[in-house]
């Protein structure tokens, strides 16, 4: 009908969010998943008719510092598929705590997708254009995320108390160990598990290799640590081996704050220096006598288990991938020849999980330089060449100089600094000696890195025709096929166990050419 009032039909999502750290704080019971519900279920109900409840999305137990969480990833899917137009909270924080992503829903993505966002106790309405309480939003964002940093730095400390005092504040145990049923924070033996540590530790005694080790347990179905928690199979490792035998918690010593998240917002984690390592003696039963562990660690079998540094080095190392199990194929010696192997069949190779793909090494690198090379006769040289020489030098060599003049100004005046602190006796005569060697060494280096740049100034300087015709057909010919050139063009070669070749180049363009073949 002519001028009827055409009235908005809101689709209302209610989100609610309670973290464990909110709920070990002790909070107010309002905050209770159960209080915020009956508070904005009642909320809705009262704006009457136009406001349709769509779904309750309820967190309990995750973060507020990011949104990585299951029913607000959920809501966020609806609110894309039309479903949701309108969204609820009882307060700011329980969307999120942090200011800069929380800003950017409600500054940017919520009115982008025309979404409608309430707060229902900061009186927080963004479709609401005369309503003050919007302006503060940003500030109580920040004070919001300011208290997550505080929480955390707060837990962060406690945890550090309780390592000092050698509590295990651990997540996952190590196998052979459980927690407490009576105090969460101590480590019992799990006799289950502890009889295979113990056959570890004892082959390990006898000098049996992390290798001989890891068969055995494999050949006599001995059970990982998944298969006995997880149910999850998977086979031993030299690694998983390796961290057994020289792990300090089987001889009663607890070790903790090895590795610490980058910050309360990000939750990756980074390895600390030993001397912020908390270690403490005697906090639980040992499994293995502290005089054989220390006796292992002496031996070869724990100190020297690392690979060797490579003493040949291969044109398509690293590039080779098995097409069947999709691990990395290496290089071996093979009598007098080099071969192939599937790294998955050569660590397992008694459980037959993949075949060997035992090809000749120098074969393959010949077939592959062949087909590059001509792949390569299809291009165009005149382009490429007419391109370099319309193209101007990306590198100013003249303002990188310049700043290694200026690091060079500022590390001699952190010297003159250091020299008249020790004159003042802020540091020690010690101290002083080996932070100028070490500023002198940077100097020494920022003077090489200089002199390399003024060589490549000149070399840049002195480019002609013909040096670039030459660049561009010794490219081109692959006269002088390196490594690192190898992997500016190919993305990884996969090899079938029937001799076929995939190969899946960095380039598009190159990829729309024929890339499968056979091994001859």
């Amino acid at each position: 009908m002519l001028g009827e009032i055409i009235r908005t039909i809101y689709k209302v999502a209610i989100y609610i969010r309670l973290s464990k750290e909110d709920a070990d704080k002790g909070f107010d019971e309002s905050e209770s998943i159960t209080n915020q519900k009956i508070l904005l279920l009642e909320y809705v109900k009262k704006l009457g008719p136009n406001y349709n409840l769509v779904d309750v999305y309820i967190d309990p137990g995750y973060t507020g510092t990011n949104f990585n969480r299951p029913d607000f990833k959920r809501m966020i899917n609806d609110i894309n598929l039309g479903k949701v137009n309108m969204v609820v909270t009882k307060d700011l924080s329980r969307l999120g705590r942090d200011y800069i992503e929380t800003g950017e829903y409600i500054e940017k993505w919520f009115p982008e997708n025309n979404v409608r966002y309430v707060s229902v106790t900061d009186g927080i309405d963004t479709f609401s254009e005369n309503n003050g309480n919007n302006d503060i939003a940003p500030f109580k964002s920040i004070l919001n995320d300011m208290y997550s940093k505080d929480l955390s730095k707060k837990i962060r400390t406690a945890l550090h108390t309780m390592q000092s005092q050698g509590k295990w504040v651990g997540g996952k145990t190590p196998l052979g160990y459980a927690k407490d049923p009576n105090d969460k924070n101590k480590l019992v033996i799990c006799e289950e598990e502890a009889k295979i540590v113990r056959k570890i530790f004892d082959m390990a005694y006898l000098g049996k290799t992390v290798g001989a080790i890891k068969n055995y347990l494999n050949d006599n179905n001995i059970p990982t640590a998944h298969q006995i928690r997880y149910n999850e199979f998977t086979y031993w490792s030299n690694k998983a081996i390796k961290r057994i035998i020289t792990n300090p918690v089987y001889k009663g010593v607890t070790v903790q704050n090895k590795r610490s998240r980058i910050s309360y917002k990000n939750r990756k984690l980074r390895p600390n220096p030993e001397e912020q390592w908390y270690v403490v003696e005697n906090t639980h039963e040992p499994i293995v006598q502290a005089s054989k562990f220390d006796a292992i660690q002496k031996m070869q079998i724990a100190q020297n288990y690392t690979r060797l540094d490579k003493k040949n080095y291969f044109l398509l190392d690293g590039l080779m991938v098995c097409y069947e199990c999709k691990h990395k194929i290496g290089v071996k010696k093979d009598r007098n020849n080099w071969g192939m192997i599937c790294s998955y069949y050569r660590r397992f190779s008694k459980l037959k999980v993949c075949t060997a793909h035992g090809f000749n090494y120098t074969k393959f690198e010949n077939t592959i330089l062949l087909y590059l090379r001509n792949l390569f006769k299809e291009i165009d040289e005149g382009k490429i060449e007419l391109n370099m020489k319309n193209s101007k030098s990306v590198v100013d060599y003249g303002v990188l100089q310049d700043k290694i003049k200026k690091d060079i100004i500022i590390i001699n005046g952190n010297i003159d600094k250091m020299y008249m602190d020790k004159l003042e006796n802020k540091i020690t005569e010690s101290m002083y000696d080996r932070l100028y060697n070490n500023l002198q060494e940077d100097i020494k280096q920022k003077e090489n890195e200089y002199m390399e740049l003024e060589k490549m100034k000149n070399d840049a300087a002195g480019s002609n025709d013909e040096e670039i015709k030459r660049l561009i057909k010794e490219y081109l010919s692959l006269e002088k096929p390196t490594p690192e050139l190898m992997k500016l063009l190919i993305n990884r070669i996969e090899v079938h166990q029937n001799k076929e070749i995939d190969i899946y180049f960095n380039f598009r363009k190159l990829n729309e050419v024929k890339k499968n073949y056979t091994l001859n």
